[in-house]
């Protein structure tokens, strides 16, 4: 018989606040945390905008020396910094629990950017020998997950997911089954990315996937809104304790959801653009819905992927559409990007947060700059403020470039 999973602690790290308490009350507000890019110079940059964290200091979250800082790219410091809130949220001393049975999960889409980024200046400016010895471990995808577990002592599985924008979802999805099968009994698990460096902007702008709004970045990410025009890039972490459930009681944790399902498809069809119909993106939602042991029309809201560009938005729509049927005019969903922006890999730990939140204040929050709905995209997306509503399930999706689609359900404790 599977194990029940729990979730009983939550971090961020976003442009909309690293406390949990202000964040939230930001997120139910309508609040935007997109503004003008001020760490480096995009002046001469098709896109200058975008959810940026200004001022983040490490030491400021995490009691940390300056070399100790300095031994992480910035994706990593927000990992850290975003997992000691979860551990502090879940009341959980890690000197008290069994560490062999506790281990870490983070994914991240790009990784460690900023760090490439450097040691490619410092390569061609100054020569190999100055290339740091940092550098490897600084970069590397995994090493959210590894100075997480380095730090809090933590020896139970311990991995990392790189599968685009929906790395953060994978990554919560595959802890969950590693308590639900027996092979640890905690985990801290989530997202981080911060990918909106000078090559990370100009890449994604080079594309032609974000939204050009320059004069108006606060309503530039406009999910399922007729005058989208692409995506919003942000930088940040997600991160949650969850453990299984007796686990969680004996301890006297704090109890805020249950994670209950769990689905992960591939479109299989384009490395970009998702497939037109949504195709692999219902496939995880019906593998999620299934995996929870409920009936579709059990989904109270959905937290969207929503991007907020042309083909996604749609696809997303005409996914959940096929799934739920009638239900779907009935379900509220809303997609919190448009306040945020895409955070890519870390996206999904987000939105997680916000999902589990949504249930523990029965609070659906709102999709704002949604003032012209496109005539296809016609479902109940919240719009412009947050209501107040019975929540007994949620389900949260994360579809990611290379068609990677990953979804989870979360349900109300009893």
């Amino acid at each position: 018989m599977l194990r029940r999973v729990v979730v009983t602690g939550l971090g961020v790290v976003t442009s909309l606040g690293c406390e949990l308490s202000e964040f939230w009350e930001k997120i139910c507000a309508g609040k935007s945390g997109i503004g003008p890019i001020r760490r480096f110079d995009c002046s001469d940059f098709k896109v200058t905008f975008g959810g940026e964290l200004n001022g983040f200091q490490l030491t400021d979250h995490v009691d940390l020396l300056d070399k100790e800082v300095r031994r992480m790219d910035r994706f990593v410091q927000f990992g850290v910094a975003a997992a000691q809130k979860a551990i502090t949220s879940a009341n959980l001393d890690t000197d008290q629990i069994d560490a062999d049975r506790a281990g870490v999960l983070i994914g991240s889409g790009i990784g460690g950017l900023n760090e490439i980024e450097q040691q490619h200046n410092q390569l061609f400016d100054r020569g190999p020998t100055k290339v740091s010895p940092l550098m490897i471990p600084k970069l590397m995808v995994n090493a959210a997950s590894g100075n997480v577990s380095v730090r809090w002592r933590l020896r139970g599985p311990c991995s990392a997911v790189a599968t685009a924008c929906a790395s953060a979802t994978n990554a919560i999805g595959d802890a969950f089954r590693l308590i639900q099968y027996g092979q640890a009994d905690v985990m801290v698990t989530g997202g981080s990315e911060a990918a909106l460096t000078p090559m990370g902007l100009s890449g994604f702008a080079r594309m032609q996937a974000l939204s050009t709004r320059n004069d108006a970045p606060e309503a530039a990410s406009r999910p399922f809104d007729k005058d989208r025009d692409g995506f919003v890039m942000a930088e940040g972490a997600g991160v949650c304790v969850i453990e299984e459930y007796e686990h969680a009681v004996k301890r006297g944790a704090p109890i805020l959801a249950e994670l209950v399902g769990y689905g992960m498809s591939a479109d299989g069809s384009h490395m970009t653009a998702p497939d037109s119909e949504g195709r692999g993106a219902a496939r995880a939602m019906a593998l999620a819905i299934k995996d929870a042991g409920l009936d579709p029309s059990a989904i109270d809201y959905i937290n969207a992927h929503g991007t907020s560009t042309p083909l996604g938005d749609v696809a997303e729509i005409a996914a959940i559409k096929s799934i739920l049927g009638d239900h779907s005019s009935k379900v509220a969903v809303s997609s919190t990007k448009s306040q945020l922006g895409h955070l890519l890999g870390a996206s999904g730990g987000v939105e997680f947060v916000i999902s589990a939140l949504a249930i523990r204040d029965q609070l659906a929050p709102p999709t704002i700059n949604l003032d012209n709905p496109d005539e296809r995209c016609d479902l109940d997306f919240v719009p412009h403020e947050a209501r107040s509503m019975e929540i007994n399930n949620i389900m949260t999706n994360s579809f990611g470039f290379g068609g990677h689609n990953a979804c989870l359900v979360l349900r109300r404790p009893s």
